[in-house]
């Protein structure tokens, strides 16, 4: 039987109050044995150096970020996470069974 799969977008800065609602979804899904999958866009690019979201990565959260957002905040091109642009983020609306939204 193949795993459930959570999508979330988020497109708030670190300092927002929606990064650590994210993480504790994040978390609480992988505990359940969810693949999880995050894209970062617009603002929300700034929070790939985030220490409890690289401890997630560690844990098997699945990281994406916007290609124009990185490229717009200065955020190198590192292997932290796959760059990409809408179509990526179209795949896993797609492929998920449910996608959230943090604007």
């Amino acid at each position: 039987m193949a795993k459930k799969k959570l999508g979330i977008l988020l497109s708030t800065a670190p300092e927002h109050a929606n990064l650590k609602t994210v993480m504790g979804l994040i978390e609480a899904a992988l505990e359940k044995d969810i693949l999880c999958y995050l894209y970062l866009v617009d603002e929300g690019v700034q929070n790939m150096n985030e220490a409890q979201l690289e401890a997630l990565t560690q844990k098997g959260l699945k990281l994406f970020l916007c290609a124009y957002g990185a490229q717009r905040y200065q955020i190198p091109v590192s292997d932290k996470a796959v760059f990409g642009g809408l179509v990526v983020l179209s795949d896993l609306v797609k492929g998920c069974e449910r996608f959230i939204s943090f604007n």
